[in-house]
Parts: structure tokens; C-alpha cells; sequence
């Protein structure tokens, strides 16, 4: 089991301690996760916010907000793959009767439908929900065209919830418990709150003074943030986050999950946040971070995973608002104080198939590089820089691109009649030994002049 040095946990404690008196927070309660292990957790403060009250601590509920949404696109991913649905079907194909229903379900997960953003009636927030009847009278709309924009709705989730729950027979909070929560083993993780759980606050912005915040059940806007859950249960949902998703989801579809599909994109600034299949993600200061937040009246609430690093970090607080931003900077300080190793280089990792395709290759007069990496795959040149991109190779013996301009691109290995490696097709591209070489079928010829 991974653990982190004595010291590295009193200043991660320390940075919690004056984070919950600088921002006045009733009590906060964080965790950090590394190699799928909980290895720090600590609170401050107390379930109600006053002096008398019971002291949080790792076991004490919150609610999590809107990383309810995550356990509601795991489960729309699940369906995806046992083949229920396909991400390109309509929502009207499964759900018939709403005013959004062209909108696609990836559309949905990706909040890129255009549907309204919150609904039509009282602040569901603050007010108890009612059933999915009632959510679409009247349906809710799209505010703008599908694909157009990213445009965040909670209306879009509660229309997931509603998906899960007719695919699975169950109420959506069923599926999620059946398929996520038993198997992970988050017996803390409830739709209301139960045994020690914090009350929602409202702290004063210029008094030492609190006001508590309605609980309520959201009806069928309950997926979009009706969730409570602890340090030691959602530190299980970051470690699934960063690959230790055991039965429950294949590793390709959470990869897949956690492709940028659409960036927050404002006005005369660098993109910093976009969205996945359910997930958020962060782009700060060349790191990439996954995962999601959330907040409530009464709550906020983090999840990210340094997507480098594979280390975690979840963070609550029963505050209607205020900045706890810094969960991302005790990543920082674990990353800082206690970097990860990297795994040691054994021979043996590279498909010996792919030995007759390394090495120099030209496209043109560019010249290029293919290596074989330790996964089995290719790397042409550098991946992540320009064209550079990693292969992977297929059932059938080929070789798929994995991101960037060759993502889904098949390279095609093209032999001589001796069976010998002559050159190299790829979108077009022909990639051959020597530059230009009038012995290869370079499209266009090549001057029977040559170089001169």
C-alpha cells in the first residue's frame, strides 16, 4: 500500500487547517489518493460550523453535486458497450416525447445538445423535484443549435437519469448502486444523507455568521447532483478515475471517456476546461487533470486526477460558496514533495514485429522517426508534437493511429514481392527509406532528373 512521508502529510493538513479559516468554510475534509490508495485524509471544522459541534472527519457525508453526474455517464458508457445504445443514437430513440429529443446521447454527455441549462420551474436546487412527467411539462428546449457550443445542463443529466432507468428497469439511483456503488464497495455513498453527515451552510459574506440550506429530494433532477458521499468513498471513484476500474468499465472506454470533446471556450482567453463523456477536464499549465466538480446549496465539492501522475485528490465543504480551488494545489505539494517514480525499463515490451518498421523514414524530404515503444505500439516522431502520434496494433495484425491528426488512421506496411517492408501508407502520405526514392510508388513520380 502506498503511504506518504509524515512530513508531507502535516503540510498537506497545514494547507487544509489555513484554507478553512482564511475562507471561513463550516468545515472541509479532503483525501489524496495515489496508486489507487487512500494515503492521506484530514478535516477541519465541524458538522454544523460552530464551536460546540461534532468535528468532520473522513466519514462524515457531503453532498458531492454534480459529480453525480460521473456515476450517471459510467453507467450510459456500460450500456454503450454491453451494445443497448449507441453515443449517436437520438434521446428520442429511447426516450420518446420530449422537445430535445434530436439531440444524441454523446451530444448529451458532452452538454454540446444546446439544451436549456436549468429547468423552467422553481430553483431545483432548493426546492423538492418532481417526476420525470412533470420535468417535461413543459419539455425543456435547446437553447441554441446541437454541436454548435459547449453549454453546461443540468437538464441534459436528469434526461441521462432518465435513459439509465428505463434501460435498466430500475430507478436510475437503483443501476448506479447495483453496477457502481456495491462493486466498488461505496457504502457511503447514498442519495440522502445518513448516519454522520454535514448540514449545507450559508456563511455570510461580511459576518461570522451562518444560515443553513434546504435538503430536499431533487425528483428527476436528482441525477444531475442528488448524491452524498465521503472522503473514503469518493477517494475509491477517483482511484477507479485513475485506471483501477476492476469489472466495471474497460480501460479503452474510460480513456475514451476522458477525451476533451468540447472546450469552455471564452472570449479572449486560453482554454483551461472542457468536457468529456462525463467527465471534466483540465488543461493548466501543460498538466492535464480529469475528473469533476460539484456544488450544491450548502455544498461544494472536487475530484481530479493528475493525468500524469495518476495521483487523486477529492475535497468537501458544507459552504453554499467560496474558493476551494486549492485541491488542485495539494496535488501540487504531494507531486512536489514525493514525485512518482517512474516504473523500471525491463526488456521484452515492444512487438518484435514491429523491428523491420523502425527507424529513419522519409515523407517527402521531412525525415522521421518510428520507434517501438514498451507498450507494443509505434511512435512515429514525437506524440503530442505536430503530426507525432502513437499506433496500436490491431486483431488483425495492422496498425490504428491513437491520437492527434492519425487518430483511427490505419498505417499500411506495403511489400515488395520478396515480402520485404517497401514503404509505408498513411492517409495518403507516403512514407518511404529514402527521400523521394524513384525505386518507391511515390504518388506523382518523382523528376527523372533526381536531386540536383
Amino acid at each position: 500500500m502506498a503511504t506518504l512521508e509524515p512530513s508531507t502529510a502535516r503540510e498537506l493538513s497545514a494547507r487544509l487547517a489555513v484554507e478553512q479559516r482564511k475562507v471561513r468554510l463550516p468545515s472541509v475534509s479532503a483525501g489524496i489518493v495515489r496508486g489507487g490508495d487512500l494515503v492521506w485524509s484530514d478535516a477541519r471544522g465541524t458538522l454544523d460550523g460552530r464551536a460546540d459541534g461534532v468535528a468532520a472527519d473522513a466519514d462524515t457525508q457531503y453532498r458531492i453535486g454534480s459529480i453525480t453526474k460521473t456515476f450517471v455517464a459510467v453507467c450510459v458508457m456500460r450500456l454503450r458497450d454491453a451494445g443497448r445504445l449507441d453515443l449517436d443514437d437520438r434521446f428520442e430513440d429511447h426516450v420518446p416525447g420530449s422537445a430535445f429529443g434530436r439531440a444524441t446521447i454523446a451530444q448529451l454527455l458532452t452538454h454540446t445538445s444546446g439544451l436549456q441549462s436549468e429547468t423552467d420551474g422553481p430553483w431545483w436546487e432548493r426546492t423538492p423535484g418532481g417526476d420525470w412527467a412533470a420535468l417535461m411539462a413543459p419539455s425543456p428546449v435547446q437553447r441554441m443549435r446541437a454541436a454548435s457550443r459547449y453549454h453546461y445542463t443540468n437538464v441534459g443529466y436528469a434526461a441521462l437519469g432518465e435513459l439509465v432507468a428505463r434501460a435498466g428497469g430500475f430507478s436510475w439511483v437503483d443501476v448506479v448502486q447495483r453496477d457502481l456503488l456495491d462493486p466498488l464497495g461505496m457504502t457511503r455513498t447514498t442519495t440522502r444523507p445518513t448516519g454522520k453527515a454535514a448540514v449545507g451552510q450559508a456563511v455570510h459574506p461580511f459576518a461570522d455568521l451562518l444560515l443553513t440550506e434546504p435538503e430536499h429530494d431533487a425528483g428527476a433532477m436528482a441525477p444531475a447532483g442528488q448524491l452524498w458521499s465521503t472522503v473514503v468513498d469518493l477517494g475509491r471513484w477517483a482511484a477507479f478515475l485513475g485506471g483501477d476500474t476492476g469489472d466495471i468499465l474497460a480501460k479503452d472506454t474510460l480513456e475514451e471517456m476522458c477525451v476533451v470533446q468540447a472546450v469552455n471556450d471564452l472570449p479572449g482567453q486560453a482554454w483551461v476546461s472542457g468536457h468529456g463523456l462525463g467527465w471534466q477536464v483540465w488543461n493548466v499549465e501543460g498538466r492535464r487533470y480529469v475528473g469533476h466538480g460539484g456544488s450544491m446549496p450548502g455544498f461544494l465539492a472536487g475530484l481530479q486526477v493528475d493525468v500524469e501522475t495518476g495521483d487523486g485528490v477529492v475535497i468537501f465543504s458544507n459552504t453554499t460558496s467560496g474558493p476551494v480551488s486549492f485541491a488542485r494545489d495539494l496535488l501540487t505539494l504531494v507531486r512536489e514533495r514525493e514525485p512518482v517514480l517512474p516504473e523500471t525499463w525491463y526488456a521484452g515490451g515492444s512487438d518484435p514485429d514491429a523491428v523491420e518498421l523502425v527507424g529513419l523514414w522519409h515523407w517527402g524530404p521531412a525525415v522521421t522517426m518510428i520507434k517501438a515503444n514498451g507498450e507494443g505500439g509505434l511512435e512515429l516522431g514525437v506524440p503530442g508534437e505536430g503530426r507525432g502520434a502513437r499506433f496500436r496494433k490491431a486483431a488483425d495484425g495492422s496498425w490504428v493511429g491513437l491520437e492527434g491528426y492519425y487518430a483511427g488512421e490505419p498505417l499500411v506496411v506495403v511489400r515488395d514481392a520478396d515480402g520485404a517492408v517497401s514503404h509505408l501508407d498513411l492517409a495518403s502520405f507516403r512514407f518511404t527509406r529514402l527521400p523521394y526514392d524513384p525505386e518507391r510508388d511515390v504518388p506523382g513520380g518523382v523528376d527523372t532528373a533526381g536531386w540536383h
